[in-house]
């Protein structure tokens, strides 16, 4: 099997909130049409890194980063990036499912519609094909017109991701997307990454364990700034190098 290249790459990351280090030279590439999981106690950076892939840090004041982050082989912090361009390429879903007090169709075309699209033929073409891939169309094709906010938090957190797919974007990093919803819930939103994982490049943040392993074909630990560690999934849990993160993965602390 040839080895997948990798999509995005950080080298000698360093981020600050004002003095404060948030994080310590990390160093990792993430694969194509993977998922990559981000582990670590509370704190210890994996968010801000996340955030750090399509530059969400950017609104936070006093934020700044040293070294490079890649998507494709290009440095999306040098001067001629567009953020608007970037973020269209490198989707986000958040925590806590966060669809807009509109209808659940308008919720699906927002980002199309803000870049200008009005054919309706497409609106709705992408509105079905994402509501598809989020694996929640059949639940919501007869009520388009009603509120997004009438859906359960299993389905708000889909027509997220739904939302998300429209504008066809080919990273998708997900922060905690499950930690807010029930288990039922939750197996759905691992299962639609597992087939996601087919299309698009994934980076997903998790305080759970069991998750990480489900769902992941690689690990990367993350503790007090470092990335401590980074390997395949399988290879972490059953044969981790550090001790820190040998301690971490049996519960030793965290």
């Amino acid at each position: 099997m040839t080895k997948k290249q990798s999509k995005l790459e950080a080298s000698n990351l360093d981020a600050f909130y004002g003095d404060f280090q948030a994080l310590k030279n990390i160093n990792i590439a993430m694969e194509e049409k993977a998922v990559t999981a981000f582990i670590g106690p509370s704190g210890c950076g994996k968010s801000t890194f996340l955030r750090t892939l399509n530059r969400m840090n950017d609104y936070i004041d006093g934020f700044r980063i040293q070294g490079q982050i890649q998507l494709d082989g290009r440095d999306i912090y040098a001067a001629d990036v567009r953020v608007d361009e970037l973020r269209k390429e490198v989707g986000m879903v958040f925590q806590k499912p966060n669809p807009f007090p509109k209808t659940i169709y308008e919720n699906v075309v927002y980002g199309l519609k803000i870049q200008g699209i009005k054919d309706k033929k497409l609106l709705q073409e992408t509105c079905e094909k994402s509501l598809q891939q989020a694996a929640l169309w059949n639940e919501v094709k007869d009520k388009l017109d009603k509120s997004a906010l009438a859906l359960s938090g299993g389905q708000q957190q889909r027509l997220c991701i739904a939302r998300a797919l429209a504008i066809q974007p080919s990273v998708i990093l997900m922060d905690e997307p499950a930690s807010a919803l029930d288990p039922i819930s939750t197996a759905k939103i691992e299962d639609l990454i597992h087939e996601l994982k087919k299309d698009y490049t994934i980076v997903i943040v998790t305080h759970n364990m069991q998750q990480a392993g489900r769902v992941s074909d690689h690990t990367a630990f993350f503790y007090m700034g470092e990335l401590v560690e980074h390997a395949k999934t399988k290879t972490m849990f059953t044969s981790p190098k550090d001790t820190r993160t040998q301690n971490y993965i049996t519960g030793r602390f965290g």
